[in-house]
């Protein structure tokens, strides 16, 4: 005999009926009901749901030269990379008509390039040189913060492994009236001979009349005259070293401004006392190599704890102040002590710019030896 069919028409009491006499039937036939509903409402449910796939969309540039930098001025929103666009917008001539150069990464900044890293673009891209000449381009450590505060214009500076590179163009960024100007000028060196320094056709920008000085006492040359650089390479920490170390004639130190620092003697024995009328308003003259101070700079140092510059032993020198705007009690004999600074909080070793006067109104730069291990300044 066929069994029943199971339809909306039965009867509550013959669902109990067949609940009570044939459960191994009832259960068979519900979980197949079961099973059906649910299938149907997945697949009606996912008709009628027409929402996209949700993702989160970037922004993407053409690339069309295929130098890995895209076009700025096409790019297309997409969840994922289109073909033929890239993530950045770094390239400022994406055309394809011009023969692509091969850059290479110069990522110390020495301007050697990494062989193992190259891009190919028609122009260079910022952080890439042309040669491969770098056999190490890992930058190691990072500038000290006080490098900031050197003249951009007159420096370069930079990281080469575990040496600061610092490269000057020997110039002041300030006014003296050492540069070249209208007023010819006559001195008479040791040896008797007249030194003639000629006016200018104008006075350049830079120039302001002697005050604290006169034409009459200045030395021989205009800052102009002097066209060379310097280098000096220092170690990125630099140490106090076992033994002191004298300073001696040209310089010994790099000033923010770009000129040269010098100690207290103006030749072989011969102390600076004489020299001393020849200075400008920012204690500093002229000859035999550069433009040079040996005093306090007034033109930005004027008893404060602004930065001088750095010595060749790679230590910094301030001015005559503390970072709290106290002077210093606890200075070894280079006027050098360890503690806080406007640039590190922490504390370093640096020198100061020594609250004692000089010939009764001035303060020596640097008159005393190194506590680190000098470096040549070329």
């Amino acid at each position: 005999m066929a069994e029943k069919s199971l339809d909306t028409s039965v009867s509550k009491f013959e669902i109990g009926r067949l609940i009570k006499h044939k459960p191994k039937f009832f259960m068979r036939k519900g979980l197949i009901l079961i099973f059906l509903c649910t299938l149907i409402g997945v697949l009606f449910n996912a008709c009628k749901d027409d929402d996209p796939i949700n993702c989160t969309e970037s922004t993407w540039y053409q690339d069309a030269d295929g130098d890995g930098f895209g076009n700025p001025a096409i790019s297309q929103e997409a969840c994922e990379q289109p073909e033929g666009y890239v993530s950045n917008d770094s390239d400022n001539d994406d055309t394809t008509d011009c023969s692509a150069t091969v850059w290479y990464e110069d990522a110390d900044e020495d301007g050697l390039g990494n062989p193992d890293i190259s891009v190919q673009s028609c122009l260079q891209p910022s952080g890439y040189v042309s040669n491969s000449n770098d056999d190490d381009d890992t930058v190691t450590g990072e500038l000290h913060a006080a490098f900031n505060d050197f003249d951009s214009n007159n420096f370069n500076i930079y990281l080469d492994d575990d040496e600061v590179v610092i490269e000057s163009n020997g110039l002041p960024n300030h006014t003296s009236p050492y540069w070249s100007n209208t007023t010819e000028r006559s001195a008479v060196d040791p040896m008797g001979n007249l030194l003639v320094t000629p006016a200018a056709a104008e006075n350049h920008p830079l120039f302001v009349e002697p005050t604290a000085t006169s034409y009459m006492s200045m030395a021989p040359g205009n800052i102009d005259d002097f066209n060379g650089s310097y280098t000096l390479r220092v170690p990125v920490n630099p140490e106090l070293a076992s033994n002191s170390s004298a300073t001696g004639l040209g310089p010994i130190g790099i000033a923010v401004s770009g000129s040269m620092i010098y100690n207290d003697q103006e030749g072989p024995n011969i102390p600076l006392d004489d020299a001393v009328p020849s200075l400008d308003y920012t204690a500093a003259h002229t000859g035999p190599q550069s433009y040079h101070y040996h005093l306090e700079p007034k033109a930005w140092s004027d008893d404060d704890d602004k930065l001088i510059g750095i010595m060749s032993d790679g230590f910094f020198l301030y001015g005559r102040r503390d970072y709290n705007g106290e002077y210093p009690t606890d200075l070894d004999e280079s006027g050098g002590h360890f503690g806080p600074t406007i640039h590190n909080s922490d504390g370093e070793y640096h020198y100061h710019i020594q609250n004692e006067l000089y010939l009764g109104q001035y303060y020596l730069l640097f008159p005393d030896d190194y506590q680190g291990t000098p470096n040549a300044i070329q």
